[in-house]
């Protein structure tokens, strides 16, 4: 299965701006021949999270006709996208989401941060339950940026027979995940790790691109550059698992 992991400057809470970018990249990916295009936290907004705690209309529900576009381009070229973005609850705050649009444009599934960080926790509530996805027989892990710092999310993934752990995030140049955190998560549990990352200012610093896919061993496989509307792509060779009634 081919894999992108797409990478773009979000607009400051251009909602409509940045589906027409994410719109752009999964049909750029699907001619690269991918099956799954990956986006960075909170690329719907930005991460911005003055204008997102102050604005509800920024929250978005999983049926949101604004991420129209994005379905469509998964319909038209029959690739799914994991979308992030400040998601719609129940109560006075949004979480941090992962929304993952399958290749028919309908829900697959919705993975919510569990663990915040920083100014996070007073703008968002975090998720309870792991993340998980199932595309053309390949089981998914979803974790975002902060989360990964907790190896038992890879560790669950591993015995929960995924095979891909995608992680979503926004990171500045100097932080040190690219080196100590998502080859560590591939290697110590055997999984191919996908990392989105934005590029260009935001609350989280200077972001800067990167966007990478590891090997299980920990080994690079593809990697974008420090330039926005950028593709880290590669072409990992898994095995579609049986299904196993109450667990796919």
């Amino acid at each position: 299965m081919i894999v992108a992991a797409a990478q773009f400057t979000p607009v400051p809470g251009d909602i409509d701006a940045n589906v027409q970018s994410m719109h752009g990249l999964v049909h750029s990916a699907s001619a690269q021949g991918a099956r799954l295009v990956v986006f960075p936290e909170l690329a719907l907004t930005g991460y911005e999270l003055e204008p997102i705690a102050k604005d509800p209309d920024l929250w978005v529900a999983e049926d949101d006709p604004r991420l129209e576009p994005v379905r469509d381009a998964c319909r038209t070229t029959r690739t799914a996208a994991v979308v992030n973005c400040a998601a719609r609850t129940d109560g006075g705050r949004p979480t941090i989401a992962s929304v993952v649009i399958g290749p028919d444009g309908e829900l697959l599934t919705r993975y919510d941060k569990r663990h915040l960080h920083g100014v996070e926790l007073d703008v968002f509530t975090a998720g309870t339950a792991d993340g998980r996805f199932t595309l053309d027989g390949i089981r998914f892990a979803l974790a975002i940026c902060y989360d990964n710092r907790f190896p038992e999310l890879a560790e669950r993934a591993r015995a929960d027979n995924c095979q891909v752990y995608v992680a979503s995030s926004a990171l500045d140049a100097e932080n040190d995940s690219f080196e100590a955190v998502y080859p560590v998560r591939a290697r110590d549990n055997g999984l191919y790790v996908v990392l989105a990352n934005p590029v260009g200012p935001s609350d989280a610093g200077d972001c800067c691109g990167r966007s990478t896919v590891w090997g299980p061993d920990g080994a690079v496989l593809a990697t974008a550059g420090t330039t926005a509307l950028e593709l880290a792509v590669a072409d990992l060779p898994l095995q579609s698992l049986p299904v196993v009634s109450g667990r796919f």
